[in-house]
């Protein structure tokens, strides 16, 4: 069980993102509250939205109030994490005034029956230096606001400076089986220093390792991987490749791939060295959140082959993770 702010939140967390952002086939409000029910009745009590989740009149605040509003039972047995702080143009305002502004406006949204529990910025603003923005979202805290601070895609430097001006609730950044920045870049290594949980976002690296993209156009059209220069060309196949090593690795251990992906990632909370990681699988249906809830444990013999397949996935996967500006604004 990971802990944060000393409340147990479970095995598993559930990111938000699907259930407003773009989709072929927008889902419901109705299918988006089975989603949600499913996501509790698995263990996945932390959830984790976004302001620029969709559009103002339909994103991750605007849904929950509606849903808290229907089922005002489970506010209390969810730990709920907000990012924003992004312009219109989609970079990170890290300023007091823009902080406050932005906070406030999202509580208004969220409505009154639920409270941010962690407010992230979504992005490290590299013009604001790092402790005037915690400042600014420390008096939130004092103000009863929100309840604590988040850190997304932030490096370990970061994360200390910020440690030291208000305690950090969580780390929120991508793990998975293609992408160990956060292991080899120290940013573990400064969460567990500092006792800070890890939030493990995008563990089937955004649905590429489930295997079910078997060529480029089958990402939608408008779906943000279309611009991600992993999911483009040649850097696609390239890439198909290391899910093929992964299937094979599933189907001897009886599992899917993405429950293979998910509870590798689990299994390296506490390992030393390690924080307390908690991965934050998204989905939108009721059966793919059952799924990605199952824990797969690995024999010893089993750990130190995912290490070989580790490092070959990790010397054979092609392209960046974030596309032109996006990349920018990420410091892992």
């Amino acid at each position: 069980m990971v802990n944060i702010n000393g409340v147990s939140v479970g095995k598993t967390g559930y990111g938000m993102m699907g259930l407003t952002t773009f989709r072929p086939v927008p889902i419901t409000e109705e299918e988006a509250f089975k989603a949600l029910k499913a996501a509790l009745a698995n263990g996945a009590t932390f959830w984790n939205g976004g302001s620029f989740y969709g559009t103002p009149e339909n994103n991750s605040l605007t849904l929950l109030n509606k849903y808290f509003t229907k089922y005002p039972e489970d506010a209390d047995k969810v730990v709920l994490s907000i990012k924003g702080s992004m312009k219109p143009d989609m970079s990170p305002d890290g300023t007091p005034e823009g902080i406050r502004r932005d906070v406030l406006s999202y509580v208004k949204a969220l409505g009154t029956t639920k409270k941010i529990d962690i407010y992230e910025c979504a992005r490290v603003d590299p013009s604001v230096p790092v402790e005037t923005t915690i400042r600014a979202l420390a008096e939130l805290v004092k103000e009863g606001v929100i309840g604590g601070i988040g850190l997304s895609e932030a490096s370990a430097a970061t994360i200390r400076r910020a440690h030291k001006v208000h305690p950090i609730s969580a780390v929120e950044v991508e793990v998975s089986l293609w992408f160990d920045g956060a292991i080899t870049q120290g940013i573990a290594e400064a969460c567990a220093e500092l006792q800070i949980p890890l939030i493990a976002y995008s563990p089937i690296g955004r649905g590429f390792l489930t295997g079910e993209l078997k060529k480029p156009e089958d990402i939608p059209e408008g779906d943000f991987r279309r611009h991600v220069p992993r999911f483009q060309g040649d850097a696609f196949y390239s890439n198909l490749k290391v899910v093929e090593i992964l299937h094979e690795f599933a189907n001897k251990k009886g599992c899917t791939p993405a429950q293979l992906a998910i509870s590798w990632v689990r299994s390296l909370s506490g390992k030393p060295g390690m924080p307390e990681i908690l991965p934050l699988p998204g989905a939108c249906s009721p059966a793919r959140i059952e799924e990605n809830s199952k824990e797969v444990e690995f024999t010893k013999e089993e750990d130190e082959e995912i290490a070989k397949i580790l490092k070959k996935i990790n010397e054979q996967v092609v392209g960046e993770r974030y596309p032109g500006q996006n990349r920018t604004f990420v410091e892992v």
